[in-house]
């Protein structure tokens, strides 16, 4: 198991009409006055009607896409019945799918090997790539491509919107026979005998008070014989099933990076399709992790945005203003001047690389793609190994319940795992990330290194031993950040922004982003007094904000959960991790579109 050598190194099921993404209507409607008579109390509550398969997939990202296409195929391939069912807490498929993304096709051309011929929506190869260095708000240069390992060059990728990549997945899947239902929230992990049996629905019409309103429906459970679990970046029920299970014993602190993005539509004198450009360097200081991404996708669309890496130690630091900061340095200024922003969003990724992977099975269920932290950190890229690792997670989940298998637990995936071009490019570039601990600029030389000459033959394997939440200095110990005032054109103020990403959640519905038991003091008393409030800085949608209590000079917390991004950064930085990321009500947060 890598785990260790690295550490020493360092009721019957009714198949619902199809109306293409459409809301099934699987719930239990309760009439107004037998829904008044329920309390808030779980307990009171009717049972949840049950829906069997043998596969449930919690997520409909390429990570679930590409493990229900391929269990699919395996069932036809061997003229087996398999039940495949993927929930989805989005309003449809994609609108919660945010990425860069340059996307690498090597699973996809093993997965559909047909994809171009089917229509997948790869229209703009990369045809320019370049590398520049920031070394001040006005000045950069560029590195040669030929200095460039080889891992950083996009040459056979596609600049993509991931969204409309995974809506085409669907489609796909759907023709296969794979059961999609978006709109519904995975909100619990049903267990029997300590064995994963299912998820179950968030119930809907719950007031934000507790009580039960007219509208008031049951949740379902999804029962299956292995749930797999798609949820991306610190998914709420993959992080319960990896506690339950203790998942992360002898692994490294994961650790993560919030990535913002926005869509420029630009003069198409402008516009180079094809063109792919990273920086490194301003305007962040030398001791934060990050960098940003400018590609040009057909017909005249920018993609752009910034990843910061959430172990930095300002709390002063907002991921947002630097990146509203970095548009105005000439090399972007001069690409969307005169353009049209059309689209905002923020997701967190993982950094942790290979030695912060948990295990991946447990009885009854698996993590697959980002939900336990597949991603290529230099390269940036992770849905690659998102839908490759589904694939694998279904051929071994598809061996398990077709052969007659002991257990409950498809222990060959993280076998199939350990054995792919996964784990072989993961380990390869595993102390690049970690490196960097050191400051910017010698991780800068140490990845070179490793990239050109080492490519993993090292004999060390560098740890992650703290969380992001504990990198925070105190503000004491650091130094105020005064951001520029946003133009209106080029750079904006958030709320503005955020209007782009089509946010909405029910008002009227219990908080999802909840304070854990204990430490309902720490907000006022530790994150505000002590580290001066960054959440009200990092939260890329303006949740988190202090306001003056009644009748006194001192601030309190007040949480805007409807402006939530679902990027889970609160649940990764918060001081003390006083924060608990849940899901609310199903089809909720942001309606991306191209992203």
């Amino acid at each position: 198991m890598w785990r260790r050598s690295l550490l020493h190194s360092g009721v019957q099921r009714v198949r619902m009409p199809s109306n293409k993404w459409n809301k099934p209507i699987f719930t239990r409607f309760i009439n107004k006055d037998t829904a008044r008579s329920f309390s808030s109390d779980p307990n009171a509550l009717p049972p949840r009607e049950k829906m069997d398969f043998d596969v449930v997939i919690v997520g409909a990202g390429p990570a679930g896409l590409g493990a229900a296409i391929r269990l699919k195929q395996l069932a036809i391939q061997n003229n087996q019945e398999l039940s495949v069912c993927i929930v989805e807490k989005g309003a449809e498929v994609g609108s919660h799918i945010l990425s860069g993304n340059v996307f690498e096709p090597r699973a996809l051309n093993e997965l559909i090997p047909d994809w171009k011929d089917k229509g997948a929506p790869l229209n703009t190869p990369v045809t320019q790539d370049s590398f520049h260095v920031m070394t001040s708000a006005s000045s950069s240069f560029k590195i040669p491509n030929m200095f460039l390992p080889k891992g950083l060059h996009n040459h056979g990728n596609y600049i993509i919107s991931l969204s409309n990549l995974c809506k085409w997945l669907a489609s796909q899947a759907e023709e296969l026979g794979v059961e999609i239902y978006p709109g519904f929230s995975a909100s619990e992990v049903v267990y029997e005998n300590g064995v994963v049996k299912g998820i179950a629905t968030a119930d809907l019409g719950i007031a934000k008070d507790g009580s039960i309103k007219d509208t008031f429906q049951r949740g379902m459970e999804l029962r299956g014989k292995q749930t797999l679990f798609a949820e991306g970046c610190r998914g709420s029920l993959s992080e319960l099933v990896m506690t339950k299970y203790n998942l992360r014993e002898h692994v490294a602190a994961q650790t993560y990076g919030l990535g913002v993005k926005e869509i420029w539509e630009v003069d198409p004198a402008k516009h180079k399709a094809g063109t792919v450009q990273h920086t490194f360097g301003w305007p962040l200081d030398r001791q934060t992790y990050g960098g940003t991404f400018l590609y040009h996708m057909q017909p005249n669309l920018v993609l752009l945005g910034m990843v910061v890496g959430l172990d930095y130690k300002n709390p002063y630091l907002s991921p947002y203003e630097e990146l509203q900061r970095w548009k105005h340095h000439p090399l972007i200024k001069n690409v969307i001047e005169g353009g049209n922003c059309i689209s905002y969003g923020a997701r967190c990724i993982n950094e942790g690389g290979l030695q912060a992977i948990p295990r991946l099975s447990f009885p009854g269920g698996a993590l697959i793609g980002c939900a336990p932290g597949f991603l290529d950190v230099p390269k940036i890229k992770g849905s690659h190994m998102a839908m490759k690792t589904g694939m694998l997670a279904a051929e071994a989940v598809f061996d398990h319940l077709t052969t007659g298998k002991e257990g409950d637990e498809a222990t060959d995936y993280e076998h199939k795992v350990e054995n792919s071009w996964v784990y072989k490019d993961l380990y390869a570039v595993r102390n690049v990330h970690p490196s960097f601990k050191y400051g910017n600029v010698a991780g800068f030389l140490y990845s070179g290194l490793a990239l050109h000459i080492l490519k993993g033959r090292e004999p060390w394997t560098w740890m992650h031993k703290t969380t992001d939440a504990d990198a925070t200095k105190k503000a004491s110990e650091c130094k105020p950040i005064e951001y520029p005032k946003p133009d209106g054109k080029i750079s904006f103020d958030l709320l503005t922004n955020l209007a782009r990403s089509g946010t909405n959640h029910e008002h009227d519905q219990p908080a999802h982003l909840k304070i854990k038991s204990g430490m309902e003091s720490v907000p006022e008393q530790i994150s505000l007094k002590e580290y001066a409030a960054p959440e009200s800085r990092f939260c890329p949608a303006r949740v988190y904000e202090y306001v003056p209590k009644e009748d006194s000079t001192e601030l309190k917390l007040q949480i805007n959960a409807q402006n939530c991004l679902h990027c889970k950064c609160c649940d990764i930085k918060t001081p003390k991790n006083y924060i608990t990321w849940t899901v609310p009500e199903g089809g909720g947060g942001p309606a991306y579109a191209n992203m």
